[in-house]
C-alpha cells in the first residue's frame, strides 16, 4: 500500500479484501499456500498444539472461551472441534450456568467428542465444601465424569488458596474428578503468578496477557517463574481493550503493517501473544463462525508478526497507557481502603465499550451488591489516581461505569 497513512475506511476495505479462504490458508516451508482449510486426505487442518507447562499434556494453542450462548451454538462447537480447537473453557457462572449446560448438550449428542476435548471449568467458591458442591454441579451439567483442568475463578491474591485447597485438589484428583488444578486471575496477575510458582502444586494459570502488559519487567519475571515451575499458562483478554481508534500515526502505521502481512488487527494481537513460547494457549470468546474462522486462520498461518509490527505495538501500548487498566488492583484498591472492586468495574466498562458486550457488562455490574455500588459512588478516588502507574482517570471512569451499566 502506498503512503504511510491509512484511514479507517481504507483499512476496512483492505481487511475486507482478505477472504475467508486466505484467513484459513497457511504458507508451507517453501512459501506456497496449502489447500485452504484442509490437510492431507482433505481433512480439516488442525490448529497447532503446545505443551501445557510440564504437565505432560499438549493443548490447542487456541481455546474456545465459553462466555456465550453455547446451547444455541452447537454447530459452531462442532466446527471448532473439526479445526482442532480442542481446549474448551467455561465456568460455573457463565451465562447463568447455560455455558456448562450447552457443553453437556454437545457431549450428549457427540459422546466421542469428550475424549478429544481438554475441558476447563471454574469455581466461584473457595472453601473445600463449596468447591466440591460446584464441581459436582459442573460435572452434572456438562455430562462428564471429570474435567481436565479445574480453576479457582478470578483470584486477586494468592491468600485465597491455602493448604486446605491443596488437600482438596489432591483428593479430587485421586477421585478422578479433575486431572489438573489452578486458578484464573484478572487482577494483580503478576503477584499471583510469582507466588504460585513457589507453591509446587499449581498446574495451570489463566491470566490477562496481551501486548499492553506482556513487555513489562514484572510480567516477564512472572511468566519465567511459572515456566520454571512447570505451570501451564493460558492468556486471556488478548485484544487488550478492543479495536484501534485510527486516530494516531502509530495506529495507522500499525494497521498498514498488519495488512501487508495479511493480518487483521485482531489477528495480529493474537500473533503477538503466540510469540511467547511459554504461553500454551489463548482463550478467546468466539461466539460466531466469523470470529472462530479468523482466529483459526491466525493460528494456522505460519507467518510471524514482523519485528516492525511488534515494535509498533509496544510503542502504541506506551502512548495509550492511560486508556487501559492493567489489572494492578493491589495499588488502586488499597489506596481507597480496600474492599472496592475498582479493577472489576473497569473491566466491565471495557466489556461494554470496547468489546460490544453491553448486556454482559450490565449483568456483571448488577451482580455487585447495591450497598457496594452506593459505596463506590461515594468514594474519593484521588489517592487511587495518584498511585496509578498508568495515570488512569479512575474517578471519571468509575462514574461513567455507574451511569452506563446501571
Amino acid at each position: 500500500m502506498a503512503g504511510k497513512d491509512l484511514s479507517r475506511r481504507g483499512f476496512i476495505r483492505a481487511v475486507g479484501s482478505i477472504s475467508a479462504g486466505t484467513l484459513l490458508g497457511v504458507k508451507g516451508a517453501h512459501g506456497q499456500n496449502a489447500p485452504e482449510g484442509t490437510g492431507k486426505g482433505g481433512d480439516a487442518r488442525q490448529v497447532p498444539v503446545r505443551p501445557f507447562g510440564k504437565t505432560g499434556v499438549n493443548v490447542s494453542c487456541l481455546s474456545l472461551g465459553g462466555m456465550f450462548d453455547i446451547p444455541s451454538n452447537q454447530l459452531l462447537m462442532r466446527q471448532a472441534l473439526r479445526w482442532g480447537v480442542t481446549y474448551w473453557d467455561t465456568a460455573d457462572c457463565y451465562e447463568g450456568g447455560k455455558s456448562e449446560t450447552g457443553i453437556g448438550q454437545f457431549f450428549e449428542k457427540y459422546p466421542d467428542a469428550r475424549k478429544k476435548v481438554f475441558l476447563v471449568t471454574k469455581s466461584d467458591d473457595r472453601d473445600p465444601e463449596g468447591l466440591t458442591r460446584l464441581l459436582n454441579r459442573s460435572l452434572e451439567r456438562m455430562k462428564t465424569d471429570y474435567v481436565d483442568l479445574y480453576f479457582i475463578h478470578a483470584m486477586k491474591r494468592i491468600s485465597e488458596i491455602n493448604e486446605e485447597t491443596k488437600t482438596w485438589a489432591e483428593k479430587a484428583k485421586s477421585q478422578g474428578k479433575i486431572k489438573l488444578f489452578g486458578f484464573s486471575t484478572h487482577s494483580s496477575m503478576e503477584d499471583c503468578m510469582l507466588e504460585a510458582a513457589k507453591l509446587g502444586w499449581i498446574d495451570g494459570i489463566m491470566m490477562t496477557y496481551n501486548y499492553r502488559i506482556m513487555n513489562s519487567d514484572k510480567m516477564k519475571r512472572a511468566v519465567e517463574a511459572c515456566a520454571r515451575a512447570g505451570i501451564g499458562l493460558t492468556a486471556m483478554k488478548t485484544q487488550a481493550g478492543g479495536p484501534f481508534s485510527m486516530e494516531s500515526e502509530t495506529e495507522s502505521r500499525l494497521v498498514e503493517t498488519f495488512v501487508k502481512q495479511g493480518f487483521t488487527d485482531k489477528q495480529a494481537k493474537l500473533k503477538a501473544v503466540w510469540e511467547a513460547p511459554e504461553i500454551a494457549s489463548i482463550c478467546s470468546q468466539m461466539p460466531n463462525l466469523t470470529i472462530l474462522m479468523a482466529n483459526v486462520g491466525a493460528a494456522l498461518n505460519e507467518t510471524k508478526l514482523s519485528s516492525e509490527g511488534a515494535l509498533l505495538l509496544e510503542r502504541y501500548a506506551e502512548e495509550t497507557a492511560a486508556s487501559y487498566c492493567a489489572g494492578c488492583t493491589q495499588i488502586c484498591e488499597a489506596a481507597v481502603g480496600g474492599g472496592a472492586p475498582i479493577g472489576d468495574v473497569l473491566r466491565y466498562l471495557m466489556y461494554s465499550r470496547s468489546y460490544g458486550e453491553s448486556g454482559l457488562a450490565r449483568m456483571l455490574y448488577g451482580e455487585l451488591p447495591l450497598e457496594m455500588r452506593r459505596r463506590l459512588a461515594g468514594l474519593d478516588y484521588t489517592a487511587a489516581e495518584r498511585r496509578c502507574p498508568r495515570n488512569l482517570p479512575i474517578a471519571r471512569l468509575m462514574s461513567e461505569a455507574a451511569t452506563l451499566l446501571a
